[in-house]
C-alpha cells in the first residue's frame, strides 16, 4: 500500500516546531553499555554530544535518549542508574544543542518527571504505553508532552516469552493500541504518538506481518513512529550481526516499506541514510501525484483549450 500522505488526527504536538505532515528521522542516542548494537553506545558526555552533532548535521530532528536497554533479555538496572545515564545524556545534548527537540525512552514516571523537571519539554517515550508504571501518565498529562505508546506484552526481561496471539498479531496490535490511545485520552494525555513495538513480544514471522500491515495502525489516525533499526528481525533473518553492512540495507529496505504504510517518524542508528531515504521517498510521491493527479488535469486543460478555439474559429 503506497501512502501519498501522513494521516492522523490534528494531533497539534506543539513541540520545537515539529511537522510530522512530513516523515521525521529521531536518532538513537544509548546511554548504555549493553544496547544490542555496541558502536550506538555512548556512555560519556562527549561521546554523547558528538554522535547528537553529528546526528543533527546529518538531518535528525528528535534525539532519542536512553538509559536503561530494553533488548529482549536485559538486565535489570536502577532508577538511580537509569537516571545518572539519562541526566548524562540530556546535560550533553542540551549544552551543544540547546533547542534540539529530544525525547527519552524510559518506562518509568520518576526518570520522567526529573527530566521534565530540569530540561523542560521533552518527549517521553515509553514502551510499555504506561503498563508497567501507571504514574507515567499523571506525569504526561502533568507537563502536557507529547508521549509515544507503545505496544508490549510483560517487560524487556519477558516479552518473547509472550507471543502467543490469539487471532493474528496485527488485529490485536491494533485494537490494544486503539484501546489504549482512548484510555490516554481520559488520563489526559493528548499528544499522542503510537509504535506498534517491532522486535517487542513479537517473533519474526509476527515482526513481518504487522509491518506489511502497518496502514492499519496508521488508520487509527494518531502520528506513528516505526523503529525497525538493525532489529534482530533483520540480521537473523540474513544470518548476520547488528552491525553488519547487509543489516543496515536491511533497514532501509524496512523503512521504505513503513514509509509507504504511513510511518511518521523514523527512529534510527544511521540517520544519514534515513534521511536520504526519506529524500527519495518525498520524490516518490511527488512523482506519482503528478503522474495521477497533475498530469491528468494538464490533458483535460488541453484538451478543453483545443475544443474551445476549434469551436471559436469553427464559426468564422
Amino acid at each position: 500500500m503506497w501512502s501519498s500522505s501522513i494521516k492522523f488526527i490534528a494531533v497539534n504536538l506543539n513541540f520545537n516546531g515539529l511537522n510530522l505532515v512530513e516523515p521525521q528521522v529521531m536518532a538513537i542516542v544509548n546511554v548504555t553499555d549493553d544496547s544490542f548494537y555496541a558502536q550506538s553506545r555512548t556512555m560519556s558526555e562527549r561521546a554523547v554530544a558528538e554522535r547528537a552533532v553529528q546526528a543533527v548535521a546529518e538531518g535528525a530532528t528528535i534525539l532519542d535518549v536512553g538509559g536503561y536497554s530494553s533488548r529482549p533479555g536485559a538486565k535489570e538496572i536502577s532508577l538511580e542508574q537509569e537516571w545518572q545515564r539519562v541526566n548524562l545524556g540530556l546535560k550533553a545534548i542540551r549544552e551543544v544543542l540547546p533547542d534540539v527537540a529530544i525525547s527519552i525512552d524510559t518506562f518509568r514516571s520518576e526518570v520522567a518527571r526529573r527530566a521534565l523537571q530540569e530540561y523542560g519539554p521533552i518527549i517521553i517515550n515509553d514502551i510499555s504505553a504506561g503498563e508497567i508504571d501507571e504514574k507515567m501518565l499523571d506525569v504526561v498529562a502533568e507537563y502536557d508532552v507529547p508521549y509515544v505508546a507503545m505496544h508490549m506484552r510483560g517487560t524487556p526481561q519477558t516479552m518473547q516469552q509472550n507471543i502467543d496471539y490469539e487471532s493474528d498479531v496485527t488485529s490485536e496490535v491494533v485494537a490494544y493500541l486503539r484501546q489504549r490511545a482512548e484510555f490516554l485520552q481520559s488520563r489526559g494525555v493528548h499528544k499522542i504518538i503510537l509504535d506498534p513495538g517491532f522486535g517487542f513480544a513479537k517473533d519474526l514471522r509476527q515482526n513481518y506481518e504487522l509491518l506489511l500491515n502497518l496502514d492499519k495502525v496508521c488508520d487509527l489516525g494518531y502520528p506513528v513512529l516505526a523503529g525497525l533499526s538493525r532489529k534482530s528481525m533483520i540480521y537473523n533473518l540474513l544470518g548476520v550481526s547488528p552491525s553488519d553492512s547487509a543489516t543496515l540495507q536491511g533497514t532501509t529496505v524496512l523503512n521504505w516499506q513503513a514509509l509507504c504504510q504511513g510511518a511518521s517518524i523514523l527512529r534510527v542508528h544511521d540517520v544519514k541514510e534515513a534521511v536520504e531515504l526519506i529524500k527519495q521517498f518525498k520524490i516518490q510521491n511527488w512523482i506519482r501525484c503528478w503522474v495521477t493527479v497533475c498530469y491528468p488535469m494538464l490533458i483535460y486543460m488541453d484538451i478543453y483549450v483545443i475544443q474551445h478555439f476549434t469551436s471559436t474559429f469553427g464559426r468564422r
